[in-house]
């Protein structure tokens, strides 16, 4: 639980009065612009910052007070690796997993995140991808109760990120809670069950990835089809409130509230009416556009 937290460097706070929770065995993804304070959230979170003001508890404790109980049950991903420059990847696995009581079976989450053919090999010569796969590794292989992971899959190859997709959602599964920092809205919104927005240090958003996609604007329906229909008669025949327009020719559009039984209407129109059409997509805003909405289009420096 994030409750009124402060984090201020000098005067400027980088978090100014945030607040949200973390459902248990949940994945929940914190998403905002370089600079919007979510980072420094996360490290309050793992205890590598103290607050200024507010607070923050991680399974019910206090991050830095109580980080001796807190350091066997929570797993930790850092954008900077965390692995010592000159040991094998291997060796820094099995180090990682003698910490704990009860860890995941080495070789198995080895062959499983593709870290077989690199692990004898020194940490700095490590590929930017194979480095990310073992600091996910190490986050994760004492069996925590709660894991935070900074940008994942950063740098990975699709099969790579299809992987540590499959083994956060597997974290979940069993039990684990996952909070994750990410770039990557389609990561975002295929994995999380909840998404926080953060902006300028404050909260700007939260929900699940279809409550935020749902707000502001509905689903439409494009087709292409003979230039010039009866744009009225089409929208005459579809559920109440759907409007048709044909912004350029031959290209319609159909807004509305989109589901099966406009879909058939739509249909059923254009059999009646002798019209093939050349394609048909649904097409509805995606997690990028809400987070554009939200925090501008604009670059930041």
């Amino acid at each position: 639980m994030v409750e009124d937290l402060v984090v201020a460097y000098g005067a400027r706070p980088a978090v100014d009065h945030l607040s949200f929770t973390v459902a248990a065995a949940s994945i929940t993804a914190i998403l905002g612009p370089n600079g919007a304070g979510k980072t420094t959230t996360v490290e309050t979170c793992e205890g590598f910052r103290r607050p200024t003001a507010g607070g923050v508890r991680v399974l019910g404790h206090d991050p830095h007070r109580d980080s001796a109980w807190l350091r066997p049950r929570v797993g930790v991903m850092l954008q900077s690796g965390g692995a010592w420059s000159g040991v094998r990847a291997i060796e820094m696995l099995r180090h990682i997993a003698a910490l704990h009581a009860e860890p995941l079976d080495v070789d198995a989450l080895v062959e499983r995140l593709g870290l077989g053919s690199c692990g004898r090999t020194p940490y700095r010569r490590l590929s930017g991808g194979q480095q990310q796969r073992l600091a996910l590794a190490m986050a994760v292989v004492g069996r925590p109760e709660l894991v935070f992971l900074d940008e994942p899959t950063a740098g990975l190859d699709p099969q790579g990120r299809q992987s540590a997709w499959q083994l956060v959602r597997d974290l979940r599964d069993a039990g684990v809670t996952v909070v994750l920092t990410t770039h990557y809205m389609e990561e975002a919104e295929r994995l999380a069950d909840t998404v926080h927005v953060i902006d300028a240090g404050r909260l700007v958003a939260s929900g699940s990835p279809a409550q935020l996609t749902a707000r502001g604007a509905e689903n439409t329906v494009r087709f292409w089809a003979s230039p010039g229909l009866d744009v009225r008669s089409l929208a005459g025949a579809l559920p109440t409130g759907s409007q048709v327009e044909e912004p350029t020719s031959g290209s319609y559009v159909v807004s509305g509230h989109v589901n099966p039984q406009l879909l058939a209407a739509l249909t059923a129109w254009c059999a009646a009416h002798d019209v093939l059409t050349e394609g048909l997509a649904v097409e509805r805003r995606t997690l990028e556009d809400v987070f554009l909405d939200l925090t501008g289009r604009e670059l930041r420096s």
